[in-house]
């Protein structure tokens, strides 16, 4: 019998590609959510089920929930994918787009969890992977307000894994560094918009240029991927996945060094892609 899992934001980037490998493996009911429905046409075709779900709405989630349970009887996995990035100066982001992050990327994964956790208290058993960030353990200019959804999620994942544990339930964190998705362009659009007062915008320029710089070496979304599959079909998977080279040493960079030497570590970095990006 097929194992059944619910993805949420598996309408392009880790959700998409994770999708796609669980049904490569033909051992997995997928149940793909995403508030662009038609971008998931590849994912039905060969299989998933769509659903509509935009992870800022209770009723999406509780929906797709009780939808799937009385499907297949049982969730055996959730992976919460859905994420969502607002790059810019902490006084220059807009109150509206901070709320919004932390309606996606925070009560959007605490709803994908309150939805589907009575059934696997029920049944014993289940599985849930949190798409995290290398961001959850670090932070730098022009990426605070992204990075603090991140933090709190590492927070929730931790005290759910204890919580859950003698209920049969595994909770796995991902953590990605900077990987080449369609995150980065929306990302990128919401940096551009945003009105940097004078005193921040050359610093507001060079963090792009930096960030240009990362994505452009960034690997794409296939190993992340990879490591969500495992961290969902393993029979003991790890705690945390740390899926690329940045996200396996920076922390452990920020950790060995004093707080005031990583903050001239990371302007030192951010205003060479600045010189350069100006000088080319």
């Amino acid at each position: 019998m097929n194992k059944v899992v619910l993805i949420t934001g598996a309408s392009s980037g880790f959700g998409k590609a994770a999708a796609h490998r669980l049904l490569d493996t033909g051992q997995w009911t997928v149940y793909a959510g995403a508030r662009r429905v038609e971008k998931m046409d590849d994912l039905a075709a060969r299989g998933a089920r769509t659903l509509r779900i935009d992870v800022t709405r209770d009723e999406d989630l509780q929906s797709a929930a009780a939808a799937i349970t009385e499907a297949e009887g049982r969730i055996d996995a959730l992976l919460a994918n859905a994420g969502y990035g607002s790059y810019g100066m902490i006084e220059a982001v807009p109150m509206e787009e901070i709320r919004y992050q932390y309606e996606v990327n925070v009560f959007g994964v605490a709803r994908s969890i309150k939805a589907v956790l009575p059934q696997m208290r029920r049944q014993g058993s289940g599985r849930i992977v949190i798409t995290q960030s290398l961001l959850s353990n670090i932070s730098t200019l022009g990426l605070g307000w992204y990075a603090s959804t991140k933090h709190a999620l590492r927070g929730m994942s931790t005290a759910l894994r204890q919580e859950v544990r003698h209920l049969g339930i595994d909770v796995v964190s991902i953590e990605p560094g900077g990987v080449d998705t369609d995150f980065g362009e929306v990302a990128f659009g919401k940096l551009n918009s945003v009105s940097h007062p004078e005193d921040y915008r050359r610093l507001a320029d060079d963090f792009h240029a930096y960030m240009v710089d990362v994505y452009r070496k960034s690997p794409g979304p296939d190993g992340t991927a990879a490591a969500m599959v495992e961290a969902l079909t393993a029979r003991k998977p790890k705690l945390v996945y740390r899926t690329t080279m940045d996200a396996k040493f920076m922390p452990l960079v920020a950790s060995r060094v004093p707080d005031f030497a990583y903050d001239r570590i990371v302007l030192a970095e951010i205003r060479k892609a600045g010189k350069k990006a100006a000088a080319s």
